[in-house]
């Protein structure tokens, strides 16, 4: 079978198209370039510079590992999609005082839907890539989408906006193997990156500085306002509403006799709610761009989980579909800091249900 690999050039994806080679496929490398780069491997843009993930020394790393495959590799040049889809989408939630999850829009919208159009130029069946996750298929035909066996590793969580058309293509070759795994396969199969660290940043973000990447793209953001307190009391001032996110604690500049945590973004009127912890905890939440994946939209209350988070251990409870492509979802425990933008997935054990955007 012909199958184009998305190489980034860390141990995943790496270890991905080696085992998808030795079985016996013929395999494509395919990296993409997400934004400009210069020689010195560090990713720019103006001024303004990106993170340390995604850059000209990855790519150099796909390649060598390509070569070293005997596999062909190809650079595919994504920059305006990925400020279009990806990096606009990151701004201007931030300046509607929601929290973004940037990975989550490039996995659906960019890199499946960009390397599953190219694959199908190159006459591929299927895109495969590093993350941990697995593909399965019901008896009805219906594709499936699973956790990973390696559950601190899990990636699914990001996955939830695939498509039927989407995981019918798609191939996790390392979703069944635990990270330690991935790598004694890199060893064994002799590849340079075996012991390349992996990257905890958001990959266009430098040192994770969000807020300067924020106001920069968008200086209209940096409009001081009020921090005020349950009641309405103002309590401080801040810079600009996009340094926060519901249930952060730290950087507000508040002096108080116990801690205090962002309950509420209000854009329109930039003012910042703080409170104590036990105002976060919330029992439901609605999304919206919900992707149904092992069943039609439920038109009434079906047992789930709800995980909200990236590192969040979903909670139970009962989820149904509304209309326009929404669900409403009831946690049989109150959970802290549900947050506006950021993805939830509903899972049945380890099979992803669905999944949407916290409204």
């Amino acid at each position: 079978m012909r199958i184009v690999v998305a190489m980034s050039g860390g141990v995943d994806s790496s270890v991905a198209a080696a085992l998808l080679a030795e079985q016996g496929h013929e395999v494509i490398g395919l990296s993409m370039q997400l934004y400009p780069s210069t020689s010195s491997g560090q990713a720019t843009d103006g001024d303004r510079s990106f993170g340390n993930c995604c850059t000209l020394d990855d790519l150099h790393d796909a390649r060598r590992v390509a070569n070293a495959l005997g596999i062909p590799h190809y650079i595919v040049n994504f920059e305006r999609r990925f400020q279009e889809t990806v990096i606009s989408n990151f701004v201007r939630e931030y300046a509607a005082g929601r929290t973004p999850l940037p990975c989550a829009h490039c996995n659906s919208d960019l890199k499946f839907a960009a390397l599953l159009d190219r694959a199908r130029g190159l006459g591929a069946e299927q895109v495969a890539t590093g993350h941990y996750a697995r593909v399965d298929r019901n008896p009805n035909g219906r594709w499936l989408l699973k956790r990973s066996a390696d559950p601190d590793k899990d990636q699914s969580y990001f996955l939830f906006a695939l498509t039927q058309e989407q995981l019918a293509c798609a191939n996790f070759p390392v979703g069944g193997l635990s990270k330690p795994q991935v790598r004694a396969q890199a060893r064994r199969l002799d590849l340079q990156v075996a012991d390349k660290p992996d990257s905890q940043e958001i990959c266009f973000l430098p040192h994770g500085e969000y807020a300067a990447f924020v106001a920069q793209a968008a200086p209209e953001v940096a409009e001081r306002g009020a921090i005020v307190d349950q009641r309405g009391r103002v309590l401080g001032t801040h810079d600009g509403i996009h340094r926060f996110t519901i249930g952060q604690r730290k950087g507000l500049g508040l002096s108080a006799p116990g801690p205090l945590y962002v309950l509420r973004i209000d854009a329109p009127a930039g003012t910042v709610t703080v409170g104590p912890r036990s105002a976060l905890e919330q029992t439901t939440l609605t999304a919206s761009g919900v992707n149904w994946i092992s069943t039609a939209p439920p038109d009434s209350w079906l047992a789930v989980a709800a995980q909200i988070r990236h590192r969040h251990r979903a909670g139970p409870g009962y989820v149904r579909a509304l209309e326009g492509a929404r669900a409403e979802f009831v946690f049989t425990h109150p959970q802290p800091a549900v947050t506006p933008g950021q993805a939830v997935a509903f899972y049945d054990g380890d099979l992803v249900v669905g999944g949407g955007w916290i409204e």
